[in-house]
């Protein structure tokens, strides 16, 4: 726990390197992070999904197919084409996400050639369904959350997730299940479907590097005895809590509003005791992806 605690208070993007006074610790991180990311990308999709004749997503399933199809190297087909989806990054995505994304590109396509014939073969197709998609969520989710893309169909993501508000996750999903379909031109129906668990796979594992080990969860209360509930959160749940001035729209009464962020183990617990201190409260529960700050610990 202190160590925890020593950790949060040090401030990586503040601490500059002697030998280079522009590059922070945060950057030598990041890019240690990248470099990790894409090789544990690349041992996902050839020692795993290609040993097992699946297929992916996005811009890699377009070059596994292509690969399947004329036997062109996913390492050339992969460069090739995510070069092309960033000249459209370049346009609507950060500068910073953008250089971070160009060097993912370079590295994904040196470990996918670098890991070419790295084949685990084995006589179980759901162990190269099970690790593939595990792998390939682990390697997309430690880029994703230092701020950077795999390219390819993740920019068209990360574009829909800042102009529409829907989750990266289920942007890529959404993408992945196009190509996956074209993917049928070269592959059976079963090939498919367990492309399909794989890809469900490396989302929840995306989903989980991205947000945390301990997501947290938001809750609106809205109640005629907030100060009986603030003082039961602050002791029994031992989080503070804000009150917000509201006034209902129909009855024009002026109304206590709580606020609190909460551990998602927490939530259950909370609930059971607003139920027990006011049963009529109406609770709403928001999903958060990340907290920042001092006060929450």
């Amino acid at each position: 726990m202190q160590i925890r605690k020593r950790l949060k208070n040090i401030n990586f993007d503040k601490k500059r390197l002697a030998f280079g006074p522009g590059i922070t610790q945060q950057t030598l991180i990041n890019i240690a992070t990248v470099i990790i990311g894409s090789f544990i990308f690349a041992i996902g999709v050839n020692s795993f999904m290609i040993a097992g004749n699946l297929g992916e997503g996005g811009v890699t399933g377009l070059a596994i197919i292509l690969y399947y199809a004329f036997d062109i190297s996913p390492a050339v087909s992969n460069f090739v084409l995510n070069s092309i989806l960033l000249v459209i990054g370049f346009k609507f995505l950060s500068r910073r996400a953008m250089y971070y994304t160009i060097v993912v590109v370079f590295l994904t396509s040196f470990f996918l050639w670098l890991t070419e014939t790295w084949r685990i073969q084995t006589d179980e197709i759901l162990i190269n369904t099970v690790f593939g998609g595990a792998l390939v969520g682990l390697g997309i989710g430690l880029i994703i959350r230092i701020g950077a893309t795999t390219a390819g169909t993740t920019i068209l993501a990360r574009l829909v997730n800042k102009y529409m508000d829907v989750n990266v996750s289920y942007a890529l999903m959404f993408f992945d299940m196009v190509v996956i379909t074209i993917g049928l031109t070269v592959m059976t129906l079963e090939q498919v479907l367990l492309t399909v668990i794989a890809l469900y796979i490396a989302m929840k594992v995306m989903d989980f590097i991205i947000e945390g080990m301990n997501p947290k969860k938001a809750i609106t209360i809205i109640s005629d005895h907030p100060d009986r509930l603030g003082k039961m959160i602050n002791s029994e749940i031992r989080r503070g809590v804000t009150i917000m001035n509201g006034r209902g729209f129909y009855t024009q009464e002026d109304k206590d509003i709580l606020y609190v962020i909460i551990n998602k183990s927490q939530l259950t617990r909370l609930k059971r005791l607003i139920r027990r201190y006011d049963e009529k409260a109406f609770v709403v529960v928001h999903d958060v992806n990340s907290v920042l700050g001092n006060y929450f610990i």
